[in-house]
């Protein structure tokens, strides 16, 4: 079991979510002012996703990152900053014609992912460690191992600590090549994601098994979308993981009652807090993951 618990909150993701409940962020404004309830509430770590403003959909759009940071940075709290680069790996296709990319393709290579890191340096940053079908229909999530490689690289001359994200087996499987690989600066982050389809499952065995294969000396997060996140707090932890929560991954408290970033914040500080452990300070956050402290200058007006 792990006593010092670092909690992330992902406040918003890019799913189609911000129809389904009005406690959503959508604009820099509204993302960042729930990325300060969170930290408020507790959370370690905010992890940051941005959105169209029209179409209430996940964006790349680096104006919006950067105004998201700049008022998360001008704010009372200082919590751990881990923007996506998720970002930029979605391709539709057409199940008849293959070839042909359907309407909510958004398809860039490894280094176009990553504009924001390169200018925001945030202290961590997403690497999705493989391809995988996203959910039924026609939905592929495309990460290759070439790209993977680039990415890592242009990571690590960055300074930036990668949180390596995990769908499956095989994702780790890769991630742990590229430790050994020295693409992964010590101590390397898993973040190990249950119940995305078509990914690993919500199961507490399978967890173990994934533990089991992470090198010496990493550390790793552990988190279950919908109704199975509040639960996976206490399975994380007692796995010896850290945890998270957040609208990016489950959007209600309990059956029937919407939950706000700072709510799941509020019941997961809870959650580690019953099982003997305590919530890690993001302070504290910093010094278990060896993170660099690096200053960009980040100006801009709320938009």
């Amino acid at each position: 079991m792990n006593r010092k618990v670092i909690l992330t909150c992902a406040v918003t993701g890019a799913g189609d979510t911000a129809n389904k409940s009005e406690h959503v962020p959508v604009t820099p404004r509204e993302i960042a002012d729930d990325a300060i309830a969170a930290a408020r509430a507790g959370a370690s770590v905010v992890h940051i996703h941005v959105r169209d403003l029209d179409t209430k959909q996940g964006s790349r759009e680096v104006a919006h990152y950067r105004e998201v940071v700049r008022l998360i940075r001008a704010s009372d709290v200082d919590p751990v900053i881990n923007l996506t680069a998720g970002m930029g790996g979605d391709l539709v296709v057409d199940p008849q014609d293959p070839t042909t990319h359907m309407p909510g393709t958004d398809l860039v290579n490894a280094l176009e992912r990553l504009p924001h890191v390169e200018e925001l340096l945030p202290e961590i940053c997403t690497l999705d460690c493989g391809s995988l079908n996203f959910g039924d229909g026609s939905d592929i999530y495309v990460s290759t191992p070439d790209m993977l490689r680039e990415g890592s690289k242009k990571i690590q001359t960055l300074g930036v600590r990668p949180e390596l994200e995990i769908f499956d087996t095989g994702n780790l499987w890769f991630a742990n090549v590229l430790v050994e690989e020295g693409l992964i600066d010590p101590p390397p982050l898993y973040q190990l994601c249950m119940g995305v389809p078509y990914g690993a499952p919500v199961d507490a065995g399978l967890l173990t098994a994934m533990v089991n294969m992470l090198p010496t000396g990493a550390q790793f997060t552990s988190f279950a979308i919908g109704r199975n996140q509040l639960p996976w707090v206490a399975q994380s932890v007692l796995a010896g993981g850290h945890a998270r929560v957040g609208l990016e991954d489950n959007l209600y408290l309990a059956k029937g009652i919407k939950a706000t970033n700072a709510s799941l914040t509020e019941r997961a500080v809870d959650i580690i807090g019953g099982l003997g452990a305590e919530v890690a300070t993001p302070d504290e956050a910093r010094q278990i993951l060896d993170l660099r402290m690096q200053t960009p200058i980040v100006t801009g007006n709320d938009l």
